[in-house]
């Protein structure tokens, strides 16, 4: 794989990991959602005014022509494990910015992903 192409799917991955976190910070501040019809109603009342959620659905949108750019460059058995790195960058920043536990077996998940993007390369 070139350089382009590595920087375009952790561009992309970067952009889709700051969405889920940035959806998940929007919702820490709107609180749990209730199931029922005017719970849901009032949350997407909530969240179309909350500015976490709207950048974070900002970088999905991004995240989207981006991602059809690198699958039109790479092979899909080799860009879509790409997509793990975001699970190790929502582990750290949960971690570091939102107190959520970084466990012994989360960290082996992580160095496990590490070990699996590595063989890519080798693909």
């Amino acid at each position: 794989m070139n350089l382009i192409n590595f920087i375009l799917i952790l561009v992309s991955v970067l952009l889709n990991s700051a969405a889920q976190l940035l959806l998940k910070q929007g919702m820490n501040l709107i609180g749990s959602v209730p199931l029922d019809a005017g719970s849901v109603m009032l949350m997407i009342f909530k969240a179309a005014i909350n500015p976490y959620i709207l950048v974070g659905i900002i970088c999905y949108v991004a995240s989207f022509p981006l991602w059809l750019v690198v699958l039109s460059k790479v092979e899909v058995s080799v860009a879509f494990p790409f997509l793990s790195l975001g699970y190790i960058v929502a582990a750290f920043v949960g971690y570091f910015f939102m107190g959520e536990t970084l466990s012994a077996y989360k960290i082996a998940g992580i160095l496990t992903i590490c070990l699996g993007i590595g063989f890519m390369f080798k693909a």
